[in-house]
């Protein structure tokens, strides 16, 4: 099948679709705690808020990539869930109640876990599998953007007007974002669409839409099994670490600690919107498991330097080792589910699964990397997370095989010529 050729009015509507998504999904991180704390929520009832949005968005992660390859019309798909994501927004700041939270937590948990997958769909229906790489680069650039300005303009908004308002503003983001999709326009057909030199039962199938692999073939493909595993070993490395460190190097800092972690989030940001085109492009000429080594080193290097370092001024230094692995992660992630799945119309369920692996692996980690800080103390549990992210990366460079396929290795050597 032909590859799509796009114009590049819905490309750049795909580039700010990404950076107000982003925007609206930054307004649902520690905004969050901090209003309901200033509306006398105790810090065990903020927690379990929290912990309800965290499972409701495990549990939704599988039915909500299946419920986007269900739909044929994958624009109406992301439009449901900003606008599910609108009305979260608007419970929390009109009626910060335990009944309204808990709902607007839950509405949040699966419209995002239909959001993720739907715009990685939108990318593979508009550019091809052959230049999925280089799109998911640029999407990441754009939503790292998007998280750093909204991230600023709510801090501003919830310091000089009220918490309330940080909430206010995620809903009016988001009605840009409904004015990106609509001017998005892609083939339909091309949604499943694989690079085609080589014809293939499955293939025509997919492309045609009459047949899919259903959950237990992809369950049983190698290839979906060990990145799967390499999703929770990363996880599990990288989920407790920034938390763990700014607690222990910013203990004694005063009135600069917000400074200091605002900085460890806006830094890896600004890496990942340098590095991820960087990222996509190279997938594509050396083949995803380099780049996945690449990324996945920084991990136990990071834990160790955390575990070595006492100065909590190095630590942003530090931190930008996150935006390198961060900047593979975001765009390895929904690529290699194109390679797994992408031509058997299970696309999006496979970004599902894998993101299920994420929250298991998010889970144990802050999970065991307390209890070790508990009872071995913090280098220790550094030293259990770097351990993590040093099985993370064998178990990509042993297990994991190479997903690309041949006629993109194929194209790749040709433009190398």
């Amino acid at each position: 099948m032909q590859q799509p050729n796009p114009d590049q009015r819905s490309v750049r509507a795909l580039d700010w679709l990404n950076f107000f998504v982003a925007n609206v999904q930054t307004g649902f991180g520690p905004f969050i705690a901090s209003y309901l704390a200033s509306h006398k929520w105790t810090q065990g009832e903020i927690g379990l808020a929290l912990s309800v949005g965290t499972i409701s968005a495990m549990v939704s992660q599988v039915p909500g990539g299946a419920a986007v390859d269900a739909l044929r019309n994958k624009k109406a798909a992301a439009a449901w869930a900003i606008i599910a994501i609108i009305i979260s927004a608007v419970l929390l700041a009109s009626s910060p109640t335990v009944v309204a939270v808990m709902a607007a937590e839950i509405f949040h948990g699966f419209a995002s876990c239909m959001l993720v997958p739907a715009m990685a769909a939108l990318a593979l229906a508009l550019v091809g599998r052959q230049n999925l790489g280089d799109r998911l680069g640029r999407n990441a650039r754009w939503a790292s953007i998007g998280s750093a300005v909204a991230a600023g303009l709510m801090g501003l908004c919830g310091e000089y007007f009220s918490p309330r308002s940080v909430f206010w503003l995620t809903a009016a983001l988001a009605l840009p974002a409904l004015v990106a999709l609509a001017m998005i326009k892609y083939d339909q057909n091309a949604a499943y669409a694989k690079p085609a030199a080589k014809p293939s039962k499955a293939g025509a199938a997919a492309s045609s839409g009459d047949s899919r692999e259903t959950i237990f073939d992809l369950l049983r493909d190698r290839r979906m099994l060990t990145f799967a595993a390499c999703v929770v070993l990363f996880h599990l490395s990288n989920a407790a670490m920034l938390n763990l460190a700014a607690g222990e190097v910013t203990a004694g800092m005063g009135d600069n600690v917000q400074l200091v972690i605002a900085a460890c989030i806006i830094v890896p940001q600004a890496i990942v919107a340098l590095m991820s085109p960087w990222v996509g492009r190279t997938a594509q000429a050396w083949g995803r498991r380099p780049v996945l080594i690449l990324g996945f080193c920084a991990l136990p290097l990071r834990a160790l330097l955390f575990a070595a370092v006492g100065n909590p001024y190095f630590l942003v230094p530090v931190q930008m080792l996150d935006g390198l692995s961060a900047a593979v992660f975001g765009v390895m992630l929904p690529l290699i589910a194109a390679d797994v799945a992408g031509a058997k119309g299970r696309y999006n369920l496979c970004i599902g699964l894998f993101g299920l692996s994420a929250g298991i692996g998010a889970t144990l980690s802050t999970a065991l990397a307390g209890f070790i800080a508990d009872h071995l103390g913090n280098t220790v549990s550094f030293l259990a997370l770097a351990s993590a992210g040093a099985a993370a990366v064998l178990m990509v460079w042993l297990a994991m095989p190479e997903t690309r396929d041949a006629l993109e290795e194929e194209n790749a050597r040709d433009a190398t010529v």
